[in-house]
This record gives structure tokens, C-alpha cells and sequence, in this order.
């Protein structure tokens, strides 16, 4: 009889410990949803299940349905829609993906331990009533980066869906149910693995995740965070560096970076009141007033020296000026004397603005760019070619060498001035060397003119030749090449520049003048006046001369 009664409490036992199971994993369905990926034109890309693990929105699913997607949604177990608005982190080896979205949600227990081999699992649907878990039978559990598991199950898991989570007996979320294209197992990532997805200021630019165009999540740091918003305006996505901008500003009220862009983009729409409103903002928020002010009159003093922009009154350099008085009043900075330089230099006061970027050369702010600055200031003040030069050897000087082409460049075209070709021709090379063959077609052209001067005719018609195929749509590089393929006695190799320059430009009258001169000098006289007389139609002034001369 004693038997009997505790085989009875046994059973009881056993049977309420079922039931406490199956409550605790049936209730991990209320945090199970659907997600639904699109395409750019909003057709449906893909879906799989997923479960959140958080309650801000904070989600995991598998990465496939990911891959190529515009826009992605979720539905709850209430049937609620919320849009994904951020990934965190993914991992196309194991499938696995962290994302946010937009809405309050109910979180899911994960698993701190792991699941050995021969344990028992339960795959969930986001039915809390109606469908009652499946059971599955963890085949093998393989480590990977020491501490993680990749499960491989046995199971009835064929009505499933890809994604749906997979539970231990507490209902705690042991991983995600991937299902295997080659054989009848399922398969998912240790969940905990998503505790190493953590953004950083360059993981808008991971490669994985720009598989989706969807938005990388803001790092949590204000360093990084700040390098993911200068990386966003970057980008050129107008719509997504709002976003960024939006979510920094909200996130860190008190640092000047988002106000800044906010004002930036205000003012590439050429809405200036707006933008000196944003700045205003900053300035009750920010700590570094003196920041903000310089900052506001740095906006005002680029859009009044740039080209072609829209008329704002308020902003004059006049303005800019005041605006940076407030901020020098706060606090004595080099940068804000450097601003203050440039903005009377801007208004034609050139010897006062020489009088401070010189004295600032004698600071510890000393740079190139000082004495660059100082010698087109000395330029205005009709300087010697010998003080200019001199300031731009120190702009080469005080700068390190990597960062010292825009001063050699800028020190060869001084000399070109000058008439100085062989030494301008070297700071040309030089300048070529430390941007790795990658300057301009302008700068090869203005290249190629000082060989020509300095009569040193290959190195120049490579160079002419450079600046075509960085430019193959500009014919004057043609004709200048052909004629100087003329002046060596290549007249074959000028016409063949020349058919190609008239493929782009059939009209243009001076190529067919050295077209003409070509045949002149291949003996093809005829030819030659036919294509002078063709450049008297298109309106050459020179045609009737070289006409009257070869004919």
C-alpha cells in the first residue's frame, strides 16, 4: 500500500512537472513573431520566424531573409506590426541576426547554458493556445569560439518555419531553428552568440551588413557614435543621415556633433534661418559655448565666400565676424584666430589677415596651411615672387610629408607663374608621386604645358595622354596633343588623335585645322585643304591664312 501511494506521488510529481514545462515554453510564444523582408520596389523578398529579446524593440532572427532587403517588418502573437528600424550586428556563417524595431515588445529568457547531446528541446510557434510545441532531441552540440554552441537536432520540425526559436525546458531561447537544404536535421546558432554583435563607428560600412539597406544601429559611445554620423553624411543617403542625425541628437542632447549636422543639412537646402535656429538650440545645451558660437560663424563664413548659393541677409561676413567675437570673448583659441584670418582676408583686409596667420606660424598651431593662406594674402598685397615662394617652401616645411601635396602643387603652379618650368616641372612630379598617380586631368594638362615649355616632348605627350582618359570628353586635350605629335614629326599619330577627337567633337573647327596641317605634312595637300576648308565653315578665323598658304 506504502508502494502504491508513493508510486501515486511520483506520477503527480512527474506530471505537474510536465505541465510547469510546457506552460513555461507555450509562454515563450507571446515573444515569437513573423518577419517579412522587401524588396526596393516592395514586393516580398522573404521570412522566417524570430524571437525579441528585449523589451525596446530588440529582436534576433536568422540573417538569409536579410540579404538584399529594402525595408523589413514584424508581426507579434497579438498580431501587431512593427517596422525594423536598426541591425546591431550579423553573421552569414552561423545565420544569426540582431536587429531593432520600432515598439514596445515582450522579451524572451535566453539560455545561459548550453544544451548537451541527447537533452531535450522544444520549437515554438507564436501560438500561446492552439498549437502545442514540437519536441526535438539535440543530436550534437559543436563548440565554436569557446563558448558557444551549433546544435544539430533530431525531430518533428517539418511544419516549421526557418527561425522559429528553440527552447529548453524552462522556456528559456537556446537558439534558432535553421533548416538544412541537404538532409532532414535542423540546425540553429547558440543564441548567446548575439551578445558579440556591438556596432562601432565604422560598422556602417560592414561589409555583411550592407548586404541589407537597411540602417546600421548607433553605437552606444559617444566616440563612435560620432564617427557612424560623420561616415552617414558621407554616404550621400540623404534620408538615412537624417535619421542618424535625429537619433544622435536624441541620444546626446549635450554634444555640439549632432546640432552640427542638423545645421549642415539645413544649410545644403539653403534653409539658413533654420540652420542658425538649430544653432541657437546648441548653444542652450551645450556646455562649450564658445564652440558653438564658433561653429555658427564658421556656417555663416562658408556659405558667404561660396559661389552661387542663394541670398540670406542675416548671413554676411560681416556677421560671421560678430558671431566669432562671442566666441573669442569666451575663449582665446588659435582656431578661432585662424577663422577670424580668413574671414578678413574674405573682406579684401589682406595685410591685417598676413599680420595674423603669420603670428599665428608661431604658436603651436603652426601648419602649411598658415603659411599657404599667408602667401596668397602677400600675393593680394603684390608680394615679390621671392617672399611668395618663400611661404610656400615654409607650407611644405611645416607640414608632414604625406599630408604636403596641395602646398608642392601649389608651389609648382607659382613657379609655372613665374616662368620657372624646369623647378615647377619637379614639384609637379613630386606632387604626382604623393598622390599616387591619381591627381586630376587638369593637373596633367597644366603638366603637360610645362614640359612643352621646358621642351621636354614624351614626358609631356604622356601626360596629355593621361589627362584624356581621365577626360576622353574634352577635345581641346586632342588637338593639343596632335599638335604637338606634329611639332616631333609624328603627322600619323596626330591624325589618328585627331579622328578620335572628332568622334566626340565633329564640329570642333581647331581640330580640323590640325588635321589639315597633318596631311600638309604628309604631302596629301588636297586632303590638307579640304580640312581647312571645313574649319572655315565651323567659323575658324585661322582657316583663310593657312588656305592662302598651302593652296
Amino acid at each position: 500500500m506504502i508502494k502504491r501511494i508513493v508510486g501515486l506521488f511520483v506520477l503527480v510529481a512527474a506530471f505537474q512537472m510536465v505541465l510547469a514545462q510546457s506552460a513555461q515554453v507555450q509562454k515563450l510564444g507571446k515573444s515569437v513573431f513573423t518577419l517579412t523582408t522587401f524588396k526596393k520596389d516592395g514586393t516580398i523578398l522573404s521570412s522566417a520566424k524570430g524571437v525579441f529579446v528585449g523589451n525596446k524593440g530588440e529582436a534576433v532572427s536568422l540573417w538569409t531573409p536579410f540579404v538584399g532587403a529594402d525595408s523589413a517588418i514584424v508581426i507579434d502573437a497579438s498580431g501587431k506590426k512593427m517596422e525594423v528600424e536598426v541591425l546591431y550586428g550579423a553573421n552569414e556563417l552561423y545565420d544569426v541576426c540582431k536587429f531593432r524595431v520600432a515598439g514596445t515588445t515582450v522579451a524572451a529568457p535566453l539560455a545561459d547554458k548550453a544544451l548537451a547531446a541527447g537533452a531535450k528541446a522544444w520549437l515554438v510557434e507564436y501560438s500561446t493556445t492552439k498549437t502545442k510545441p514540437a519536441q526535438a532531441v539535440v543530436k550534437n552540440a559543436e563548440t565554436f569560439m569557446g563558448n558557444y554552441h551549433y546544435y544539430t537536432y533530431q525531430g518533428d520540425y517539418a511544419a516549421l518555419q526557418a527561425g522559429s526559436p528553440v527552447a529548453n525546458a524552462n522556456g528559456e531561447v537556446v537558439g534558432l531553428l535553421q533548416l538544412s537544404k541537404v538532409s532532414s536535421e535542423g540546425h540553429s546558432t547558440d543564441v548567446r552568440f548575439i551578445n558579440t554583435f556591438q556596432t562601432n563607428g565604422l560598422s556602417i560600412n560592414d561589409a555583411v551588413l550592407n548586404q541589407a539597406h537597411i540602417r546600421v544601429a548607433l553605437p552606444e559611445q559617444l566616440d563612435m557614435a560620432t564617427v557612424m554620423l560623420m561616415l552617414a553624411e558621407s554616404q550621400g543617403n540623404a534620408k538615412r543621415h537624417q535619421q542618424y542625425v535625429t537619433e544622435f541628437m536624441q541620444r546626446f542632447p549635450h554634444a555640439l556633433e549632432g546640432y552640427l549636422a542638423q545645421a549642415r543639412i539645413h544649410v545644403m537646402k539653403a534653409e539658413y534661418a533654420q540652420a542658425s535656429s538649430v544653432m541657437e538650440k546648441a548653444l542652450a545645451s551645450v556646455d562649450n559655448k564658445s564652440d558653438v558660437h564658433y561653429h555658427h560663424a564658421l556656417l555663416i563664413y562658408q556659405k558667404s565666400v561660396s559661389m552661387g548659393l542663394p541670398e540670406y541677409a542675416p548671413w554676411t561676413l560681416d556677421a560671421a565676424m560678430k558671431e566669432l567675437g562671442k566666441a573669442l570673448a569666451l575663449k582665446q583659441q588659435p582656431m578661432y584666430e585662424h577663422l577670424k584670418a580668413r574671414i578678413l582676408y574674405a573682406q579684401g583686409q589682406y595685410q591685417e589677415a598676413y599680420n595674423l596667420l603669420m603670428s599665428l606660424t608661431k604658436t603651436t598651431y603652426r601648419s602649411g596651411e598658415l603659411f599657404y593662406e599667408a602667401s596668397q594674402a602677400k600675393k593680394q598685397l603684390q608680394g615679390s615672387d621671392e617672399e611668395i615662394l618663400a611661404l610656400l617652401d615654409s607650407a611644405i616645411a611645416a607640414q608632414e610629408v604625406h599630408l604636403s601635396a596641395p602646398y608642392v602643387l601649389a608651389r609648382g603652379m607659382a613657379l609655372y607663374d613665374g616662368k620657372q618650368y624646369r623647378r615647377a616641372i619637379q614639384d609637379f612630379n613630386r606632387y604626382d608621386i604623393l598622390m599616387a598617380g591619381r591627381g586630376s586631368h587638369d593637373f596633367y594638362y597644366l603638366k603637360f604645358h610645362a614640359e612643352v615649355q621646358a621642351k621636354q616632348y614624351q614626358p609631356a605627350l604622356n601626360d596629355i595622354a593621361h589627362a584624356i582618359i581621365l577626360n576622353r570628353n574634352e577635345p581641346t586635350y586632342y588637338v593639343e596633343m596632335a599638335q604637338l605629335q606634329l611639332r616631333v614629326n609624328m603627322p600619323d599619330d596626330a591624325l589618328r588623335t585627331i579622328d578620335l577627337c572628332l568622334q566626340i567633337a565633329p564640329d570642333y573647327p581647331e581640330a580640323y585645322l590640325i588635321q589639315g596641317l597633318a596631311y600638309i605634312e604628309k604631302k596629301q595637300k588636297a586632303d590638307g585643304l579640304n580640312a581647312f576648308r571645313k574649319a572655315k565653315e565651323l567659323g575658324s578665323e585661322q582657316a583663310d591664312a593657312l588656305i592662302e598658304k598651302y593652296k
